[in-house]
């Protein structure tokens, strides 16, 4: 039973960013090589993270300093990654002379960034959950909730597509000069993070819900920044493939 719920919490939580990775990214190098970058960035934050955490803890500080300070450090890297693809675009071209789709639009960029934040911090988080669903053992004894990893999953997922919408919206706010989605992403991200401190209470559906619909926000906007529209998504679910008819002469 502890390993179906292994794989069952690793698919729920991975499923979906790897679907997206094999689909968007793994075909392009290049892309490969950004959300490598990428997922570097968010580890120097997190060690940052890390550090400031170190005297903060000296100090008996609470984990609320600890956790703002982590997500300013992540928009901070977020900020410098930006910058740095900005300035390695006229070199991008050079090696993409043959596919410069990446390059044109910018976007793709940013949810290359995006993703690869997402996935590292995902892995970060869930990966010492994970180890302890196998065994031996399970939750739910003394009192504690045997919906944790579940809960667990369903949180890492929310944070890997959040992730993904927030670099496309403060790439975008950026390019912009646009002050209002940069406001959003640094305020949902310390909102979200900030709600999980309620889950040592067991309070999940108040961490959970309040996470989601933030994600759908931040969605819709990310999306529409992009360049999205009802009618594109309308078209997009209610196209039908073309079929080719060829006739043979003999």
């Amino acid at each position: 039973m502890a390993l179906l719920e292994f794989f069952g919490c690793a698919f729920l939580a991975f499923g979906p960013p790897l679907a997206m990775f094999l689909l968007t990214i793994a075909k392009d190098p290049i892309r490969i090589i950004i959300l490598i970058a990428s997922a570097f960035f968010w580890l120097l934050a997190l060690l940052m993270s890390s550090l400031l955490w170190l005297v903060a803890n000296t100090l008996n500080s609470p984990i609320v300093v600890g956790v703002v300070f982590s997500v300013l450090f992540q928009e901070l890297f977020r900020y410098l990654i930006y910058l740095l693809l900005r300035k390695a675009e006229v070199g991008l071209k050079k090696l993409t002379e043959s596919d410069t789709a990446i390059i044109t639009n910018k976007n793709i960029l940013a949810y290359v960034s995006g993703l690869g934040f997402g996935i590292i911090s995902g892995t970060f988080s869930l990966v010492n959950v994970l180890a302890d669903a196998t065994g031996p053992g399970t939750v739910g004894l003394h009192g504690d909730s045997n919906l944790f990893f579940l809960t667990s999953s369903l949180t890492t997922l929310c944070f890997i597509l959040l992730h993904t919408a927030w670099g496309v919206l403060f790439f975008h706010a950026l390019d912009m000069k646009k002050f209002l989605p940069l406001i959003w992403v640094v305020t949902s991200h310390l909102l979200v993070s900030l709600l999980t401190l309620m889950n040592p209470s067991q309070l999940y559906l108040a961490t959970i819900l309040p996470a989601y619909a933030v994600l759908v926000v931040t969605a819709l906007w990310a999306a529409g920044a992009a360049g999205a529209s009802f009618t594109s998504l309308k078209k997009c679910l209610t196209s039908q493939p073309t079929t080719v008819q060829v006739r043979v002469e003999d």
